[in-house]
This record gives C-alpha cells, sequence and structure tokens, in this order.
C-alpha cells in the first residue's frame, strides 16, 4: 500500500498541475472542448484513484469538482466564478494530499463549504440548460472506460509498439542526485589517473585510460539525461500565478509562453522556479496598466507578458517581457537617494542601464504603499542572488511606455562543468569556460592601454577593459606589458582579466566553498585537480562588479595632473585614434576624454537641427565632427564623451582605430571649424579634432558660448577663426 500511496502522490501532483493551467487556458478559450476533455479526464481519473485507495474524503470533493465542469459539457458557460470556484477546490485537494503525505492517511477536516457551493453552482446550471446539445457528451463512466482502454492498449503495445509512455520508468529523484555524485567521483578519478598519464608519455596504459576517459564520459552525458526536464515544468504554475493576480490587481492580462520544451538539469530548474516567478509577478504588479491607463495612451486593454526560453551554447536564455509602462528611471533615481542607497554624486554620474538595474538592490522599492504583493523593498534583490548563485545572470532593458524584459542566462547545469586554469602569483583559480569568449596573448599586437589610470585593451576596434587579477586579489601590481588576457562575458557585459599564464581545460566538480572563505564574493566555489590539489573557482559575475568600481574610480574621478603630465613630457601625448563619418582616421588627445560609451540609438533625438542624446539620466548635445553623416537609427552608437567646467557633450563615431603615444606635429592648418588640421600618425594622415570648439557650445542653456576650455601643446590652432555655432550633424 506503501508504494501504491506513493505513486498516487507522485502522479495526482502531477496532474493538478496540468489541470491549473488547463483551467486557466479553459477560462480565455471556453469554447475549447479539447481543453474540456483533458480537465475532465484527469479529475476523474483523480476520483477513481480516491476511491481505490480509500480516501473517501478526497474523493467527495473531486466528484463535486467532477459534477460541475459535467455542466459544462453540457453547454454552460464557462465564467470566472466557477473557475475560481473549481481552483479553490484544487487548492483544498493539494492541502489534503500534503497531509496525506505526511500522516500517511488523509487528514481530518470537513469541505462541507467547498461541497455545497459546487452543488449549488451545478444546480444552478441545471436549472438554466434548457436546450441540450445536439450531441450528447459520453458520461463519465464511458470518458472512464475509454480512459481505461488507453492505459490497456499502451501497456499491451508495450512489446511492440514504439510509444513513448511504454519506455518511461519513475526514478527517484534521490537515486539520480546519487547517481550523479558517483559520476563527479569518477570523473575526478578519470583526471588524477590523466595527471599520471602526462608524466609518463610512454606508457602502456594510454590507450586503455583513453576509452576509460571515452566511457566516463557517455556515461556523463548519458546521466545528466535523465536529469534533463522541459522548462515549462516551471512554468506550469504561473498560468494561475497570472490569473489571480489579474483578478487581485483589477487588471486584464494574458501569459504567453514560448520555447516550453526546452530542458535543462532538474537542479537548476528548482532553483529558478523561484526567482521566475518573483519576476512574472513584478511585470503583473508594477509593468502592466489598468485596462483604463491603456486605453488612454492607446494600447489594447488586455496586457501582455512573455515568457520565452531557448539554449544558447551551454547556457539556458530566458526572457521575461510586458508591454506595459516600462521603469520610471527618475522615479528610481528619486527612491534610491531618498533610501540611501546611492548619493546625488554617484547617481548623477550613472548611465541609463545602471540606473536600471537599482532595482536590484537590497532595500529598494517604488511601491507608495506595502501591498501583499509588493513594497517591502525585498524580493528583486534576492532573485539576483539566486540566480548569481547558479552561475547565470539577470539583466533588465526598459523602454518607456512599451515594456520591460528581463534577460535571465542560466547555465544547463551544475553538477560538472568545464572550466579554463590559469595561474596568478603562482597560484592556480579556475574559470567557468561558459564565460570566457577568447584568450588573448598581451605583446606587440594587443596592447594594454591606460584612459585616465583605467586599463583598456584594443580589440578588433573596440577597447575592452581590463581588470588585473594579480591586483584584485592583491598579490601585487598587475603587468601591462605582458601576461595573458582572458576576454569574459557576463550577460551585456564583456572585459578581459589579466593572468600571469593559462595553463589548461579540465572538467571540474564545484564543491562548496569553506564559510571561512564565503565573504570574499569573487569565489564561488573549490575543485580537486588531476593532481590532487584543491583549487578555487572564480565567479565571473562577481568579477564584472568589481570591474565596475575600478571603472567608476578611475573616469569619475580621474587624476587631475593627467593633462600636465602629457604636456611636460617634451610635446609627446597619449592619441585616441578613432573614425567618424567619413573613412579618414582622426585623432583627439586622450587626456580629455571622460568616456568612450556606446548608447542606444533609440535614447538620440533631433531637435531644432541638431542632436540630443540622454545620457546618465540628462540630455547632453551630439555633434559629429563631419556635417554631412548623422548618428545611426538603430542598434547602438559610439561616442566619445568629453567634459570640462560644467560643460559636457558627445562626439559621434563610427568605431576605435587605436591609442598611441606620439608628438603631436601638425603638418598643414585647416580653416574648418572643429578641426585643427593634419598630422602624420603612425604613417597615415590624421585630422586632429578640435574639442575646444565643441565643448563651449555644449553649455548652459545648451548651446551658450563660454571661453575656450581647454588648451594645446601646439599652438597652431589659435590662428583658426572661431564660428559661432557648432557644425554639428544636421537632423
Amino acid at each position: 500500500m506503501d508504494e501504491l500511496l506513493r505513486d498516487f502522490l507522485t502522479e495526482t501532483a502531477e496532474s493538478l498541475d496540468r489541470v491549473d493551467s488547463q483551467l486557466v487556458r479553459l477560462e480565455q478559450e471556453p469554447d475549447n472542448g479539447q481543453v474540456l476533455g483533458n480537465i475532465f479526464r484527469l479529475v476523474h481519473t483523480i476520483k477513481g484513484t480516491c476511491g481505490f485507495l480509500g480516501l473517501p474524503r478526497l474523493e467527495a470533493l473531486t466528484h463535486a469538482a467532477e459534477t460541475l465542469m459535467g455542466k459544462f459539457r453540457d453547454g454552460m458557460p464557462v465564467t470566472g466564478g466557477a473557475v475560481t470556484l473549481i481552483l479553490a477546490t484544487i487548492d483544498r485537494i493539494k492541502t489534503i494530499l500534503d497531509g496525506l503525505e505526511e500522516l500517511k492517511r488523509e487528514p481530518p477536516g470537513d469541505d462541507a463549504d467547498l461541497i455545497g457551493q459546487l452543488a449549488e453552482m451545478a444546480a444552478a446550471a441545471q436549472m438554466q440548460l434548457v436546450q441540450p446539445r445536439s450531441q450528447e457528451p459520453a458520461s463519465c463512466e464511458q470518458s472512464a472506460m475509454q480512459t481505461g482502454a488507453e492505459s490497456v492498449e499502451v501497456k499491451a503495445a508495450g512489446a511492440t509498439d514504439a510509444r513513448p509512455a511504454s519506455h518511461a520508468l519513475r526514478v527517484s529523484i534521490d537515486t539520480l542526485d546519487q547517481l550523479m555524485t558517483m559520476v563527479s567521483e569518477l570523473v575526478l578519478t578519470r583526471n588524477q589517473l590523466f595527471e599520471v598519464l602526462r608524466r609518463h608519455d610512454d606508457s602502456e596504459f594510454k590507450v586503455p585510460l583513453q576509452r576509460l576517459s571515452n566511457v566516463t564520459t557517455e556515461v556523463q552525458q548519458a546521466v545528466m539525461t535523465t536529469r534533463m526536464q522541459p522548462i515549462g515544468n516551471a512554468w506550469q504554475k504561473l498560468t494561475r500565478i497570472v490569473r489571480d493576480l489579474a483578478l487581485e490587481l483589477g487588471k486584464d492580462i494574458e501569459l504567453q509562453m514560448h520555447g516550453a520544451d526546452t530542458e535543462l538539469d532538474r537542479q537548476v530548474l528548482d532553483l529558478v522556479k523561484d526567482p521566475l516567478t518573483h519576476l512574472v509577478r513584478n511585470c503583473a504588479d508594477h509593468g502592466i496598466e489598468s485596462p483604463a491607463e491603456r486605453s488612454a495612451v492607446g494600447k489594447a486593454r488586455k496586457g501582455t507578458i512573455r515568457l520565452s526560453a531557448y539554449r544558447q551554447g551551454g547556457y539556458i536564455v530566458i526572457e521575461i517581457s510586458d508591454d506595459g509602462r516600462g521603469l520610471d528611471a527618475a522615479r528610481i533615481r528619486t527612491k534610491a537617494v531618498e533610501a540611501g542607497l546611492v548619493n546625488e554624486v554617484d547617481m548623477a554620474a550613472k548611465s541609463e542601464a545602471e540606473i536600471n538595474n537599482i532595482i536590484f538592490t537590497p532595500g529598494f522599492s517604488t511601491a507608495l504603499e506595502v501591498t501583499s504583493i509588493s513594497g517591502r523593498g525585498v524580493g528583486m534583490d534576492v532573485v539576483r542572488s539566486n540566480i548569481e548563485q547558479i552561475g547565470g545572470t539577470v539583466d533588465v532593458t526598459s523602454n518607456a511606455g512599451r515594456g520591460v524584459c528581463f534577460t535571465v542566462k542560466i547555465p544547463l547545469t551544475l553538477a560538472i562543468v568545464s572550466a579554463l586554469i590559469v595561474q596568478v602569483a603562482g597560484e592556480r583559480f579556475a574559470f567557468p569556460q561558459l564565460s570566457v569568449t577568447e584568450i588573448v596573448r598581451i605583446g606587440a599586437i594587443h596592447r594594454a592601454q591606460r584612459i585616465k589610470s583605467a586599463a583598456v585593451l584594443r580589440l578588433r576596434h573596440k577597447l575592452l577593459p581590463l581588470l588585473h587579477f594579480k591586483e584584485t586579489l592583491q598579490l601585487g601590481i598587475g603587468d601591462d606589458e605582458r601576461g595573458f588576457v582572458v576576454v569574459m562575458q557576463t550577460g551585456s557585459q564583456s572585459f578581459g582579466l589579466v593572468v600571469d599564464n593559462v595553463l589548461h581545460t579540465e572538467e571540474i566538480v564545484i564543491k562548496p566553498i569553506s564559510s571561512k572563505l564565503r565573504h570574499l564574493g569573487i569565489f564561488s566555489g573549490v575543485t580537486i585537480l588531476g593532481d590532487g590539489s584543491v583549487i578555487i573557482v572564480v565567479d565571473p559575475n562577481a568579477l564584472t562588479q568589481t570591474l565596475g568600481r575600478a571603472a567608476q574610480s578611475s573616469t569619475d574621478h580621474p587624476p587631475e595632473h593627467a593633462m600636465s603630465d602629457e604636456r611636460a613630457d617634451q610635446g609627446t601625448l597619449s592619441l585616441l585614434i578613432f573614425r567618424s563619418g567619413s573613412q579618414r582616421q582622426k585623432a583627439v588627445p586622450l587626456s580629455v576624454v571622460t568616456r568612450i560609451d556606446e548608447v542606444d540609438c533609440s535614447t538620440i533625438e533631433p531637435v531644432e537641427g541638431r542632436f540630443l542624446m540622454q545620457y546618465r539620466g540628462e540630455l547632453m548635445p551630439l555633434f559629429g565632427v563631419d556635417p554631412q553623416s548623422g548618428p545611426r537609427t538603430k542598434g547602438a552608437q559610439p561616442v566619445l564623451v568629453f567634459s570640462h567646467q560644467g560643460c559636457s557633450m558627445a562626439l559621434a563615431i563610427n568605431d576605435i582605430i587605436d591609442v598611441v603615444d606620439e608628438k603631436l606635429d601638425i603638418k598643414l592648418v585647416d580653416d574648418r571649424p572643429g578641426v585643427l588640421g593634419y598630422a602624420v600618425i603612425q604613417g597615415t594622415s590624421t585630422e586632429i579634432v578640435d574639442i575646444g570648439y565643441f565643448l563651449p557650445n555644449a553649455g548652459d542653456g545648451l548651446f551658450a558660448r563660454r571661453a575656450s576650455p581647454l588648451g594645446w601643446p601646439n599652438r597652431a590652432h589659435q590662428a583658426i577663426p572661431r564660428q559661432s555655432e557648432p557644425r554639428g550633424m544636421t537632423a
């Protein structure tokens, strides 16, 4: 009986989850006979099994629910009230099942209230049914016979018919976990044997060890396959949650799901359920407007929350989006400053993406009042924390008035991962290889540069921010002249990590880190290598936060002597070489560049024949060296940001070419405004841009003039006549 009861509990729990989502679908599609038939059969099967096992309380509840749903089949309209009552019955059944699992018998209780309401609604429906359907539906007994016949047919066909059901076998989760642990130990043992083989290359064990490695890999993949489950299993309850939230909030919301058959590891699936639920609730509460609000702005009264999942390399990408109001950046800034989470100086320097991500800060909330759904300042920080604990990332993008999109990126499995082993200051560390995009050797081709003390690497015409791992670990000073750059991608952030040496890749089993080291956020665990040594596994997401703090310190608080040092160096300047408009390369002193950034083209708009750019919560003039060219219309627009004495402006560019150290010798003076002239830089004729021309026109009153703010080591430009307005780009 214990075995029968265990199977009943497992199968009934799965059936009730399906009934939840199917009932909500029936409410949205009341004429869908197939959905109604599915629900009816599931409930009838549960009722029949309850009678067989002698569970009268459950049998009475399911019989009452089945009777009411029979009225749906007879022609009773599917109303929200009826669906709500049946869903309440399903909740009561789940509560009884929880007690049954704990006590091994039905818990005591009285369900007369629900049974009475179900019977009353069924009786009222019977009186309203005047004209029966032309074709009577099958009775409960007929449905049961059909269901039973199908079950027998599947079992009978098991020997000859290759149906999926005939090959299914229910296995305990504990058994799968134990099997995965044994495979993990097998992988560690294989790695140790290979380490021995490396020291004895001519060993006679080479061939059998290779065969053992292949078999180990096959066993590992087979076990991991048994643990894979469709992500739709984690989405089943969301349909019911959105439906209940919509009723509570007085909204009309539709939940769309795409890619529900995408599979990932069961352990990861369990850990991601709660974060996904909270993000969907957040979209329903904060994102989707009321029907009246939506109508007032020309939207459909029904809002949409969209869930989609797809596989990308070794990751599963889940997008949760809505077509609501989007994030209110101004309100986020105000609430964050009021709550003391960010000071006003730091807030003014944040980009729009950084402001949006404040919603993940512990204690932050924009809710006007505390409700059962939100307003306590907890939730979104837990979402990010839980996702990052499993090696994932979460990013948010917002479009005012059009909605918000949360992008969650999580690994397929946590058990065994491929890692890159590197060496820093004589110590070895492991990085999950899923975060590594490429490895670059520092040398003549790829050189580390400094922009106001921040290290960068020019990689394929883009400047990649660098982080010296040795300095992060406080093990010494990083070397810009040699070593390797491990290029990493976490979410939308790309950066390079400078290490002393790259050793090899290895499949590792991540073990929990010691409690004494948990306060060091950049470490996610430890692993045992083939030679028996224990090394630390680094968390790339934590490194991104370290990089952000370092970049803010270097760019927002640059050394005041940066320009004077360059001037004193016998006229030698660090020059930023770039293209803007035409293909001719251009240059500006690196010391006057405040930031190198990319902005979304949707934040650029024409105003009175010129362009303005929304940047870090402010409006900033956007100029171009060539007047005939304009900013891009879609995608990302690279920009150079310049600031001095309260003036700020941006220069639209095509791409970064290089950073070089040369003496600036202008060979040919140009009378065009905004251009000092031409110089030969690394054998190429280069336009020297006069930033001092643009900045005075970017101050108070948007284009008010000021005294020339910048000086240059070469005085040739002083003879150039100034114009009253910058040429900029014609809108």
